[in-house]
C-alpha cells in the first residue's frame, strides 16, 4: 500500500489487499528497508483498494457488502516472473492480472467514494511493491538479486481489510473469494 502522506500513515486509514506469502522469502529484506508499508507492518501484497473507507465508516453493513462483492469472484492463481519499474519504484508483476483488476473495479464500483489510489491514477496497475523512493542504481541491484528468486506462484483465495492504528497496520477482516 502506498504511503500517500509523504511521511506517516494516518490512524483510521484502511486498505484492501491480497497477501502474497510466497513472495516473503524473496522480497522481505528489500521491503523492510525500502518500502514504508512493510516498515508499518504490511506483508508482501498486491493492493486491491487504497485508501478504502475511513475506519469510522466501516460497520456490519460494509462488512456484509464486502463479503458479498468479493465472494462473487473466484479464487485464482498468480505467477510472478519478473520485476517492473515506475519512477523510483521497483515491483513484482503479477500475471495474469485480470482478476486483480476485476476485484479493484468491483470494490470501486460499489464504493465510488474510494477510488483506487485516491483517484490519483487513471490506470489500475496491479503490482507487489518492493522499494519506493529509490534511485535507478538501487532498483537495478534489487532486480538483479530477485532474478534468481523468480518465478513463483501464489493462490489468491481471500482479500484482507487492513486498518492503521496510528502505529502499525492491523488486519481487521478477511473476505473469502469463491472456490
Amino acid at each position: 500500500m502506498a504511503n500517500d502522506s509523504g511521511s506517516t500513515f494516518r490512524a483510521g486509514r484502511t486498505g484492501l489487499i491480497v497477501r502474497i506469502p510466497e513472495a516473503e522469502s524473496a522480497v522481505r529484506r528489500w521491503r523492510e528497508r525500502l518500502d514504508p508499508s512493510a516498515q508499518a507492518g504490511v506483508p508482501a501484497h498486491v493492493t486491491v483498494i487504497f485508501p478504502f473507507l475511513d475506519e469510522s465508516r466501516i460497520d456490519s453493513v460494509v462488512y456484509s457488502a464486502l463479503a458479498d462483492v468479493l465472494g462473487r469472484h473466484q479464487a485464482f492463481d498468480l505467477r510472478f516472473e519478473r520485476c517492473g519499474r515506475l519512477p523510483e519504484v521497483s515491483y513484482l508483476v503479477p500475471e495474469p492480472d485480470t482478476q486483480l483488476r476485476q476485484l479493484t473495479e468491483a470494490v470501486a464500483d460499489r464504493w465510488p467514494e474510494a477510488p483506487p489510489y485516491g483517484g490519483r491514477f487513471t490506470e489500475i496497475l496491479p503490482h507487489l511493491t518492493i522499494a519506493q523512493g529509490q534511485e535507478d542504481a538501487v532498483l537495478e541491484k534489487i532486480e538483479a538479486d530477485l532474478a534468481g528468486r523468480l518465478p513463483f506462484t501464489s493462490r489468491v483465495s481471500s482479500v484482507e481489510l487492513l486498518v492503521h492504528d496510528g502505529t502499525k497496520w492491523q488486519e481487521r477482516a478477511s473476505f473469502a473469494l469463491g472456490e
